[in-house]
C-alpha cells in the first residue's frame, strides 16, 4: 500500500521523488535498453531546458542515474554476450585446427 505524502510527512515534489525512485528498482527490471535511453534524453533535455525547482532537478536527476544505470547494465550484457560468442567461435576455430593437424 503506498503511503501519502501526509502519511510520509513530504510534500508535493518531494514525494514524487520518492515515487520515481521506487520506480527505479521496478524499472531496472522491466525497461529494456531503448526505453530507458529514450527516457534519459527526455530527462537531460528537461535538465537543460531549466525552468524546474529546485525539488523536481533533484528528481529529475535521480531518474536520470536510474536510467544511466539501467542501459549500462544492458550494455555490460550485450558485450559479455559477444565476448562469450566470440571465445566460443575461438574455441571452435582451435579444435577444427587441432582435428586436421591429427589428419595430417
Amino acid at each position: 500500500m503506498a503511503k501519502t505524502d501526509e502519511q510520509t510527512g513530504q510534500t508535493g515534489q518531494a514525494g514524487q521523488a520518492d515515487g520515481q525512485a521506487g520506480q527505479g528498482a521496478r524499472a531496472e527490471t522491466t525497461l529494456g535498453y531503448e526505453q530507458a535511453r529514450d527516457e534519459l534524453v527526455e530527462v537531460v533535455r528537461r535538465l537543460e531546458a531549466g525552468g524546474t525547482s529546485l525539488e523536481e532537478s533533484l528528481a529529475l536527476w535521480e531518474r536520470g542515474e536510474e536510467l544511466a544505470k539501467v542501459c549500462r547494465h544492458w550494455l555490460e550484457g550485450a558485450r559479455a554476450r559477444l565476448d562469450a560468442a566470440l571465445a566460443e567461435d575461438e574455441g571452435a576455430e582451435g579444435a577444427e585446427e587441432a582435428e586436421s593437424a591429427d589428419e595430417g
